[in-house]
């Protein structure tokens, strides 16, 4: 599954290394050499004047140290480069690779957003010993953000609910999804997303997994639930159309394990669907 190597370790200060790993990112596209994709060396990098300022420590990738940075303009860059959004590079990329790109692009978009402070308009410079922004006239801090989202698989009997949402590029059936509010357990948010989407109400709440997933800053907690009552009534602002799928139904194909969707329906999948 789309995720950070187990063998990458997060720093907060600059590294020495003559040969970084470098994720650089110009509106949310990141940098790559076209053969492979792979990342541009330190010589490109000089080529195209990014300012220290533009570069944020990542972390440690077994011992290669990683950096993410952006750019504020789009430079000409040499043949054999272009940028490519996270999602054209699953599949083609190395997957750990992919994994930190992921990481780095959350970095990079807060360390660009953050340069000023939100409270007083005042320069802001980094904390020691934390990823964090501090405004150097009033002292606001800013951390990275993060916004958590609950992912329910809900079940009936032999059957499981899948809804296809208005918004999905791909129009494929997954499990419901939203957005925390603030103030909300994730628990709470399961129960009103389920009601407020489909009108069903449910109980028995199981934790299943997590996923960061960086389109732009998500935090994926997917959860199974149990049907307790109610008929499905969709609410058409949000969901296209919603029903259960039992072993007897024509199934939505399966999909590479990139997100944790995926893997919560296929660990539901009937035998043979």
């Amino acid at each position: 599954m789309f995720q950070t190597p187990a063998t990458f370790t997060p720093l907060f200060a600059p590294h020495p290394d003559s040969a970084p790993l470098s994720f650089l990112f110009h509106q949310g596209r990141l940098l790559v050499r076209e053969d492979g994709p792979a990342l541009p060396d330190t010589a490109l990098l000089a080529q195209l004047a990014v300012p220290d300022a533009n570069l944020q420590p990542l972390g440690l990738f077994g011992e290669r140290y990683c950096q993410a940075g952006w750019l504020d303009s789009e430079p000409a860059l040499p043949p054999g480069y272009g940028w490519r959004g996270l999602r054209s590079l699953f599949g083609e990329m190395d997957e750990q690779l992919v994994g930190l790109a992921a990481r780095a692009a959350q970095v990079a978009e807060w360390a660009r957003t953050h340069r000023f402070c939100g409270a007083c308009g005042s320069g802001t410079v980094l904390a020691a010993g934390e990823r964090c922004f501090k405004c150097v006239n009033c002292g606001h801090m800013a951390y990275p953000r993060i916004s958590p989202a609950m992912m329910v698989l809900i079940r009936k009997g032999d059957a499981v609910l899948l809804a296809m949402h208005v918004a999905s590029p791909t129009k494929r059936f997954v499990p419901l999804a939203g957005f925390l509010e603030a103030g909300e357990s994730v628990e709470e948010a399961v129960h009103r997303e389920v009601y407020e989407e489909v009108g069903l109400r449910v109980q028995n709440l199981r934790y299943f997994g997590s996923q960061s997933w960086p389109f732009p800053h998500s935090l994926m907690l997917a959860f199974t639930a149990d049907y307790l009552d109610g008929e499905i009534r969709v609410d058409t602002s949000e969901i296209a159309e919603a029903r259960w799928f039992g072993p007897n139904d024509a199934w939505p194909e399966r999909v590479p394990h990139i997100s944790i969707s995926s893997v919560l329906v296929d660990a539901h999948r009937p035998p043979g669907c």
